[in-house]
C-alpha cells in the first residue's frame, strides 16, 4: 500500500483541512462508501486535469468530495434529503475549521447539487467536479462524458488503493435506508424518492442494474 499511495494519480492533499476532513469523516462512513468519496476526488481531480478546469480550491474539492455522501451517514439526523444533510454537515464542520461563509458555502453547494443534472453544471467549477468526479465512480451512464479523462492505468491504481466493495449497493443501502426514515428525506422527485420506489417495486434500483455494465462495476 506504501508503494501505491507514493503514485501522484493517488496522492491526497497533505494539509491540516484535509487531515482533518479524513478524521471526521472516517469513522462515519462505511469502508465501501468511504473508499468511494475519496475515489470521487480522485477521478475529480484528473478530470480538472484533462479538461484544463480552473477557478477552484483543492482543498475545497477535497473537502466537497470526500464528505459528500456523508448525508447518509448512521449518526446523522436524517431529516432532510442525504444531499442537504451531508451540505450542512459539510458547511458547519468546515466553519469550525475556520473556513470563510463564502468557501463553506462553495462546498455546500457542490454536495447539495451532485446529484442535480443541469444545475450543478451550471454553479461554478466546484460544483461541476464533484458531479464529474461521482459520476465518473459509478462509470457510466451517469456522467459517461467525463470517463474518457481517466486511463485504464490511472483507473486501476485508485482501485488498488481505494477498492469499490460492491460500493454501488453499499451505498443505495444507505440511501434507500435514510429516504424510508422520514418523508422530508425523500421529496418527490429526488434521487432519494427514485431510489425507494425502486427498491421497493423490484428490489434493485436503476443505478444497481446499471453498475452491472459500467466500467469498473458494482
Amino acid at each position: 500500500m506504501t508503494e501505491l499511495l507514493s503514485d501522484p494519480v493517488v496522492a491526497l492533499p497533505a494539509t491540516p483541512l484535509a487531515d482533518a476532513v479524513l478524521e471526521v469523516v472516517r469513522p462515519m462512513e462505511s469502508q465501501s462508501v468511504f473508499n468511494h468519496s475519496v475515489r470521487s476526488y480522485l477521478f475529480a481531480r484528473l478530470v480538472a486535469d484533462r479538461l484544463a478546469v480552473s477557478g477552484y480550491a483543492d482543498d475545497l474539492l477535497f473537502a466537497a468530495c470526500v464528505m459528500h455522501d456523508i448525508g447518509v451517514a448512521p449518526d446523522g439526523p436524517h431529516v432532510e434529503r442525504f444531499e442537504v444533510e451531508g451540505a450542512d454537515r459539510a458547511a458547519g464542520f468546515l466553519a469550525k475549521q475556520g473556513i470563510s461563509t463564502a468557501d463553506a458555502d462553495e462546498v455546500w453547494q457542490a454536495i447539495a447539487l451532485h446529484t442535480t443534472a443541469g444545475i450543478a453544471e451550471r454553479r461554478g467549477p466546484l460544483c461541476v467536479l464533484v458531479r464529474a468526479g461521482v459520476s465518473v465512480d459509478f462509470g457510466g451512464p451517469v456522467g459517461a462524458e467525463y470517463l474518457s479523462a481517466v486511463t485504464d492505468e490511472e483507473g486501476v491504481a485508485i482501485h488498488a488503493a481505494y477498492p469499490r466493495l460492491e460500493m454501488v449497493r453499499s451505498l443505495t443501502d444507505a440511501i434507500v435506508a435514510q429516504a424510508a426514515k422520514n418523508p422530508k428525506n425523500a421529496p418527490v422527485p429526488s434521487v432519494p424518492a427514485d431510489f425507494l420506489r425502486e427498491r421497493e417495486a423490484d428490489g434493485e434500483t436503476r443505478l444497481e442494474r446499471a453498475s452491472h455494465t459500467s466500467r469498473w462495476g458494482i
